[in-house]
Order: C-alpha cells, then structure tokens, then sequence
C-alpha cells in the first residue's frame, strides 16, 4: 500500500497563496491517479482537485475552481495543489489520497490517505 505524506499548511492571510505536497512512497506513483480532499471543524470531507496519472486530466470542486491548481512530478513522486486567493472558508485539513478512479468529473477516492496537513485562512 502506497505512504503518502502532506506537507506545506500553515496560517495565512485571506488573499494570500499556499503550496501544498503530497510526497509518495512506491514505485507505481506514476499509474495512480491523486486526489486532494479537505475537512473543516463539524463538516464532512470533501473533494478538491484530482489529476490522472499522466497529469493530462484535471478536474476540481466548483468552489475552488480558478484559484487552485493540481499538478504532479512522477519523477519525485509528488503531487501539489497551489492555493491562491485563499479565503476563510478554506480553512480545514486538506488530505492527499492515492490511487482512486477519476471518473465523470469526480474523483472517486481510494483508502489510501495521508495524514493531513492544516490550512488556516484569517480574514
């Protein structure tokens, strides 16, 4: 089973931008398709972004679309979401999975998760 860890949450302003990582271990990386997810304090979890494995399919959730970008290094076995125009309402764990199936516009994930990482957006 592939080990993912998260890395790149912090505080931030609204207006502001983040990077986040999602480094992977094994050498199947590059035929799994990544998915960032997030969950807020008394929600559920929700998708963000995913990529297909050769990084030519993209899809995101409505409420960050234009101001997030999923991309992906399989020579480092990394996937990124660059976070721009952060608002409040972002602010949750944002959680990278592995290996599930982008399908219809959705991802639809595998249970292959990180630990997490905290993003918080001050306003």
């Amino acid at each position: 089973q592939v080990q993912l860890v998260e890395s790149g949450g912090g505080l931030v302003q609204a207006g502001g931008s983040l990077r986040l990582s999602c480094a992977a271990s094994g050498r199947t990386f590059s035929s799994y398709a990544m998915g960032w997810f997030r969950q807020a304090p008394g929600k559920e979890r929700e998708f963000v972004a995913a990529i297909s494995w050769s990084g030519a399919i993209t899809i995101y959730a409505d409420s960050v679309k234009g101001r997030f970008t999923i991309s992906r290094d399989n020579a480092k076995n990394t996937v990124y979401l660059q976070m721009s125009s952060l608002k409040p309402e972002d602010t949750a764990v944002y959680y990278c999975n592995a290996g599930g199936a982008v399908r219809n516009d959705y991802y639809f994930p595998s249970p292959s998760w990180g630990q997490g990482t905290q993003v918080t957006v001050s306003s």
